[in-house]
């Protein structure tokens, strides 16, 4: 096979769309306020329809004005956290080998780029997560008495965006809060997004998914190795080893580390194939990383099938605490424990009102809601970044307007708007250095 296959269709695939683009400009179809028009390199497709539907939803003016001001506390404390944690990375960076840096396709958030994205998955959870961001924005607009343009798509982002175009005058003639409140409303979205559609999927898992075996999933075998011998699987569950319960892939560890080569040890696990719980002894062969240590040929899963399950629908309650259970979460793809396709399945049965849907078809409907929740929530806190054009570099400008008008009261209202936008392009070079920082630095030290 061709190793450049990809490469040379994305080729194509965008000699075409600039062919498109440079002929519907000759036929002057495109135009800044036609139709069709263009945002750098995205060709936007705009309309008017769909005004009078923000103009309905945005005349709830009391609920949206609180809740926009919920969503400029919640951007504040998310480009905080952001900001502290790239801080903490350009310190571990120095720490970091070239071999173990990011990369940079591993930084981009985007399904068909990022190597830990399901495209399919990626795809629809990223369109979900675009098109809510803009309509929030739209809506928090005219609830403001910002006038919205025009709504439409946009093409040549992957794979698809959406955008909801204010009325450029009104943005500027309105008061630093009320932009602050159209600007924190994405913000506001992606995260309400992530919530919401978290707690159906932890619903929806705690009621109808039960282990199949309390113990330590098995994600790989050895091939020829005892393990492999014994005709475990991928999607078994080790129950016990040499009498050990094991209750966490640290016991496991614990557990093989005790052994030498040659040695018998008993063990039961459950078997996918056959759905039975299999007690047996194996011969034990050498380790071949580890000298004196016996060696079963099996990779233990990140999670145990109970700790998957229970990540699923509770991370905070996690028995490491709820920082590491909230990273648990995020970090299911990394795993390679989300989506749950394959032998991952196999850890599991259905149970309840929903125990006569197939297994595909349910962890089909449960990854989606996972990958909404979590594209949303990477859309809500890159958002949040005190980063131009992004919405938390527009927060940041006003800010540093808002700030500098308490300590410098003789300034002119243009004078505090040409601090915060500098104020702003500060923060956004230190926000892209600090991006760089933990790429370049593993690499060069």
């Amino acid at each position: 096979m061709n190793p450049y296959l990809g490469y040379e269709i994305a080729l194509v695939v965008v000699a075409l769309y600039v062919l498109i683009v440079v002929l519907l400009y000759r036929g002057k179809y495109i135009a800044p306020n036609s139709a069709l028009s263009l945002l750098g390199p995205a060709l936007m497709i705009k309309t008017r329809r769909g005004r009078d539907a923000l103009d309905r939803w945005g005349r709830f003016r009391r609920f949206w004005t609180a809740a926009s001001d919920l969503g400029i506390a919640l951007a504040v404390v998310s480009m905080a956290t952001i900001m502290v944690t790239l801080l903490i990375e350009a310190a571990l960076a120095f720490r970091v080998s070239s071999a173990a840096a990011p990369t940079v396709e591993e930084a981009i958030g985007l399904p068909g780029i990022n190597p830990f994205i399901p495209i399919g998955y990626g795809i629809v959870a990223l369109v979900v997560g675009v098109v809510l961001h803009e309509l929030a924005h739209g809506v928090v607009a005219r609830s403001q008495g910002i006038g919205v343009k025009s709504l439409g798509i946009l093409w040549c982002v992957v794979p698809v965006g959406a955008f909801v175009e204010q009325d450029d005058a009104d943005m500027l003639a309105a008061p630093r809060r009320k932009r602050d409140r159209v600007a924190a409303a994405g913000i506001l979205a992606n995260l309400a997004i992530a919530v919401g559609f978290f707690l159906v999927l932890a619903a929806l898992v705690s009621t109808s998914v039960a282990t199949n075996a309390n113990g330590v999933g098995i994600a790989y075998v050895q091939p020829g190795s005892p393990a492999a011998n014994l005709s475990l699987a991928p999607g078994d569950i080790l129950i016990a080893v040499n009498g050990t319960a094991l209750t966490t892939v640290d016991l496991f560890e614990s557990t093989l580390a005790k052994t030498t080569p040659g040695e018998n040890v008993s063990v039961v696990y459950y078997s996918a194939a056959s759905g039975q719980t299999i007690s047996t002894t194996v011969t034990l062969a050498p380790s071949p990383s580890v000298a004196g240590r016996g060696f079963l040929g099996v990779a233990p899963a990140f999670l145990t099938p109970s700790g998957l399950k229970q990540t699923l629908i509770s991370p905070l309650s996690s028995s490491s605490g709820p920082l590491v259970g909230a990273l648990y979460w995020i970090s299911l793809p990394l795993a390679g424990l989300e989506p749950v396709s394959g032998s991952t399945m196999d850890y599991f049965h259905l149970t309840g009102p929903l125990a006569g849907v197939g297994m595909t078809g349910f962890w089909i409907g449960a990854n989606i809601l996972y990958w909404i929740a979590w594209m949303s929530l990477l859309l809500g806190l890159s958002n949040a970044l005190p980063l131009i054009p992004l919405d938390g570099g527009l927060l940041f400008r006003d800010f540093a307007a808002s700030v500098a008008a308490r300590f410098r009261k003789t300034w002119s209202e243009a004078k505090l708007e040409d601090f915060g936008g500098r104020a702003a392009v500060l923060s956004s070079v230190l926000v892209l250095v600090l991006l760089a920082w933990q790429f370049v630095v593993p690499r060069l030290f």
